[in-house]
């Protein structure tokens, strides 16, 4: 069984963020999407409730309580998947060409609850397990654990992809495919480099005998400020009307309703360009929606204006923070483009060469690992600096 016998949607990005795991069931199928979905969540909370926040900008005590709070919404998600998957697994709908449990080709067996819960603590475990790794990694190694456990399970995939295109599609397909890739490898690292660098003066301040700021700085402002979220929630988004016309079709050979013919025919297939529209649409909307929670210009407004900084030409206070939310509005808009952009490469590739199921560089994948790339390069010469060792980039 492989990718192309899956349905587009979310089992090709959980299979992307389990390695591979979900199209063989095997323990770790869940992979680590249950830690990001509770990250996600957790974050986005801090704007909903109040405790959140001031546990957030408590420090390292505050940090770890909010992480404790992921790690056990971390295990509630890994069990509410898991019963999912084994629920569509029992009924023969998780795969095309599964019989439901119990008959020949199932994928399960027996369908008996001791089976059944198992299967169900058995997967759960193993996404806790790949948390606990990826915790270790962040305490023990150098960067996010969790990132680069995604890091390896995606880069592992490379090789495997690329030898599909070569067989399946031949040498001309797969130079394309070469040459594409490595021009949006190039475009991805140049605006995940971008940046404004909002200009800082820090005044001059007595503290005792001593003589404190007059020093300049900068608030770097990146132009993918979202990273990889907002693909990932469009996803999502695009999956759910599929899945509700999943359940809600009849199953006796009636008339199936007009609506769930619609989002068959056109929320299901990644090459119609109402499904990339939709795709394009919503990855703009989810940038602006994350940016907007991640970054508080009256935040930044604020400790700029207690410890003594301002921007030249902008007064401190509500100028700031107004001129602060004017740079974010725009410089934003590339940003959630070029997200977008990057996102419908593979539906492309798809209608163009017909490499979909196959293609490595774009989307999800390549933000991901040139992202990952970037910051593991940056953390390991920081590392190198503070040893006053020579650095890593000359």
């Amino acid at each position: 069984m492989n990718a192309a016998d899956t349905s587009q949607g979310i089992y090709q990005l959980v299979n992307l963020f389990s390695g591979g795991a979900l199209l063989q069931v095997s323990i770790f199928a869940l992979g680590i999407m249950p830690y990001i979905t509770a990250s996600i969540i957790v974050q986005l909370l801090r704007v909903v409730i109040p405790r959140f926040q001031e546990l957030h900008l408590e420090g390292a005590q505050g940090q770890g309580q909010l992480t404790q709070y992921t790690r056990y919404l971390t295990i509630a998600l890994g069990l509410l998947n898991a019963t999912t998957l084994v629920t569509l697994a029992r009924s023969g709908q998780l795969f095309a060409g599964c019989g439901a449990a119990g008959t020949p080709g199932a994928l399960i067996p027996n369908d008996n609850l001791v089976t059944i819960l198992l299967l169900i603590i058995t997967l759960t475990a193993g996404s806790g397990l790949i948390m606990w790794m990826g915790e270790l990694v962040t305490e023990k190694g150098v960067g996010n654990g969790m990132s680069l456990l995604i890091f390896v399970a995606i880069a592992a995939q490379f090789p495997t992809s690329l030898g599909a295109i070569l067989k399946t599609q031949g040498w001309g397909t797969f130079l394309i495919v070469m040459v594409v890739g490595l021009l949006v490898v190039a475009l991805v690292v140049f605006v995940e480099q971008s940046q404004r660098r909002i200009p800082v003066q820090y005044a001059k301040r007595m503290v005792g005998r001593r003589t404190m700021g007059g020093t300049s700085t900068y608030i770097p402002i990146k132009v993918n400020m979202a990273g990889v979220i907002p693909v990932i929630f469009a996803s999502s988004m695009l999956y759910l009307p599929a899945l509700i016309a999943q359940f809600a079709t009849p199953a006796n050979g009636a008339d199936v309703p007009l609506w769930i013919e619609w989002i068959n025919n056109y929320l299901t297939r990644g090459d119609h360009p109402i499904y990339m529209l939709l795709y394009f649409l919503l990855t703009i909307g989810f940038t602006y929606f994350y940016v907007a929670i991640t970054f508080n210009p009256e935040e930044v407004s604020d400790n700029m204006k207690k410890y003594g900084g301002f921007i030249p030409g902008i007064r401190a206070g509500r100028p700031t923070q107004d001129y602060l939310q004017y740079v974010i509005s725009r410089i934003t808009l590339p940003g959630s483009m070029y997200l977008g952009i990057v996102a419908l490469i593979p539906l492309i590739a798809l209608v163009m060469v017909g490499a979909n199921q196959n293609f490595p560089f774009g989307g999800t994948s390549i933000l991901i690992v040139v992202g990952v790339g970037l910051e593991t390069v940056k953390q390991i010469d920081a590392q190198l600096q503070q040893r006053h060792y020579e650095g890593l980039l000359r």
